[in-house]
């Protein structure tokens, strides 16, 4: 069976797994749009809960630019998570060029006050080739 999130990281007892998805309806080739919609789940496999404070993304093109994003929880809440939870949620990307590619790392708070940096692993964002 394939899984519904493709990509996969896990740092200590978080499991960050991700699907994206190529959306032609929001795109335009022909003036050089593409865009992608992602969508990530957050699972807490330890016994303590967790809270998502901030996220530091890379996003790259298929030219070899980078830009780096960096801000507060994930589309404007900051998520405890509890022990066996998860949080998931969709966001989108646009590029410059049909491929590309999306990593990072989402900062996180232990109930005990422990900070650390969970994996957002590498996925990649292809347009499918155009026929004409």
């Amino acid at each position: 069976m394939k899984s519904l999130f493709p990509h996969s990281a896990t740092t200590g007892d978080v499991t960050v797994r991700v699907a994206v998805s190529f959306l032609p309806e929001q795109s335009e080739p022909a003036r050089g749009r593409w865009f992608w919609a992602y969508h990530v789940r957050i699972e807490n496999g330890g016994r303590d809960a967790v809270q998502l404070m901030a996220r530091e993304w890379t996003i790259a093109d298929g030219r070899g630019g980078r830009s780096e994003v960096k801000g507060e929880g994930v589309v404007g809440e900051q998520p405890v998570i509890e022990p066996g939870g998860a949080f998931d949620y969709v966001s989108g990307c646009p590029l410059p060029t049909p491929t590309g590619f999306m990593e990072g790392r989402y900062l996180m708070v232990g109930e005990r006050g422990d900070s650390f940096a969970a994996e957002i692993p590498r996925f990649p964002l292809v347009a499918p080739a155009v026929t004409s």
